[in-house]
């Protein structure tokens, strides 16, 4: 991308980011109200076979889930906070240790009541990865690791907000920026950033929609958050889609079942299959099923 437009994106970005504590102001002696919340949860699985005549593989996984919400409403102002970890290892007798779940998502919303549930609002939203990820079985070359890539997202629109457990924000004025900083992915080009570059912005219309269902059925709680971001400035109507949906079934205080999985697609990432051979964008999807330890607060 050129330096000039590059430029633009920056001075865009300075504006909107000097533009949240304009709307923000409020007295230092005002009294804030929070809301927090949380849940954490490990689960472990385990397959020995000793003589087994009709064949397997042992193994052992483990899973690490993490999610934190912060949350403030006062007056005509919320200010709405999330962060969203998930960590897994697993490992087969007949193969070494391998990577399973790697994500590490955090969300901030600021929001103006202009009427009728409707609110003028600021996002942003980053997301990266802990670990070095392969595609397996080769793991010779890595095909990413933290911040390669690494995703924020900043927009300015306006968020309906019905109740506290439904959000639906709109905005046609929000930005993508991409990182790939590591010189041996960034002098592949992998995630749509230019052979050599580190980073790359995009101009584009966002949509967020978040739902969480208390209680959807006895001990079961449903989440869902679904992003998408058309860029102005590359191919319109190729619409980059991020979908997650979870369910969180509770067994008892202390042990609880999860089962999740996300959809994505990004027409700027490019499948490799396990030969490394490069072939065109493809949907991508991730299931995650544990059982395990778990505390809600």
């Amino acid at each position: 991308m050129k330096k000039k437009n590059q430029n633009r994106y920056f001075l865009l970005l300075m504006l909107m980011a000097t533009a949240l504590p304009v709307f923000s102001q409020e007295r230092a002696d005002t009294v804030k109200t929070w809301k927090i919340s949380g849940n954490g949860a490990l689960s472990f699985s385990q397959v020995s076979l000793t003589n087994w005549a009709e064949g397997g593989d042992g193994s052992v996984s483990g899973t690490f889930l993490f999610g934190l919400n912060a949350n403030m409403k006062k007056s005509k102002h919320y200010w709405d906070n999330s962060l969203a970890v998930e960590y897994g290892l697993v490992k087969n007798e007949s193969q070494g240790l391998r990577k399973s779940v790697d994500k590490l998502n955090f969300t901030s919303k600021y929001g103006y009541d202009i009427g009728k549930k409707w609110f003028f609002s600021f996002l942003y939203d980053f997301k990266t990865q802990f670990d070095k990820g392969y595609n397996y079985p080769n793991t010779d070359e890595y095909i990413s690791k933290i911040m390669a890539p690494g995703y924020m997202n900043l927009a300015l629109g306006f968020d309906y907000k019905p109740n506290e457990n439904l959000s639906l924000f709109l905005s046609p004025l929000g930005s993508k920026f991409t990182f790939v900083l590591d010189d041996y992915l960034s002098s592949q080009g992998t995630f749509g950033v230019e052979p050599g570059d580190k980073f790359r912005a995009e101009m584009g219309a966002l949509a967020k929609f978040a739902y969480l269902k208390k209680s959807l059925i006895t001990n079961v709680d449903f989440e869902t958050k679904l992003e998408l971001f058309s860029s102005y400035t590359d191919s319109p109507l190729n619409i980059d889609v991020n979908w997650d949906v979870r369910f969180n079934m509770k067994i008892n205080k202390y042990l609880s079942a999860n089962l999740g999985a996300t959809l994505r697609y990004d027409n700027d990432v490019k499948f490799v299959d396990s030969e490394g051979v490069t072939h065109g964008p493809k949907t991508q999807l991730k299931q995650l099923l544990g059982i395990g330890l778990a505390y809600s607060f």
